[in-house]
């Protein structure tokens, strides 16, 4: 209950303080790919779908894939910086104040990725709601690892606590990881 409120307030204020970055990136995005928001089918708590909301930083007609399938050629020079810097990120505060997504939490896979849809079902991984960042993601363990990052992700859960959660997301906006991969 008390991580529900703090990502409540930490997604609202996070919106209200990155205001001028989101309508910068918004604006240039629309001169880079003329589609600056990316929408994406995700899967939730429970393995019930939500719309992801992130910056684009790939072009517009880049196929449906995991990261780490997709090229690297896709990215936009925009698209870089903004993966880069983490911005790409900053639309998800808005699944946090919807409720569909926690600060911290395994990341959402798409419903296409059955070998770590099964990982993490053995796991029981899907119980919780999905993050914007996680143990996995600080320790650079994408999705193109599904039992390691299935088995981090539940190390995660189990061991999740206030203290734990507010050290995930200082190490998160301190920089550590690298995000996805790209082949």
């Amino acid at each position: 209950m008390l991580i529900r409120l703090l990502d409540v307030v930490f997604a609202f204020f996070g919106l209200l303080f990155t205001f001028p970055i989101l309508l910068t990136a918004i604006i240039i995005g629309y001169f880079d790919t003329g589609s600056p928001v990316f929408i994406q089918k995700r899967m939730g708590k429970n393995k019930r779908p939500f719309k992801l909301i992130k910056f684009r930083t790939m072009s517009v007609d880049t196929k449906s894939v995991a990261s780490h399938l997709a090229s690297a050629t896709s990215i936009t020079k925009l698209g870089s910086f903004l993966r880069k810097t983490k911005i790409d990120e900053l639309p998800q505060l808005i699944n946090v104040l919807k409720g569909e997504m926690s600060f911290v939490g395994p990341r959402p896979n798409l419903f296409n990725q059955e070998e770590l849809i099964t990982e993490r079902d053995n796991r029981g991984v899907y119980m919780v709601l999905p993050g914007i960042t996680g143990l996995a993601q600080v320790n650079t363990i994408d999705m193109s690892t599904p039992k390691l990052l299935a088995e981090t992700d539940k190390k995660m859960i189990s061991e999740l606590s206030l203290s734990n959660y507010l050290k995930l997301i200082i190490m998160t906006v301190a920089g550590k990881g690298s995000g996805d991969r790209i082949k």
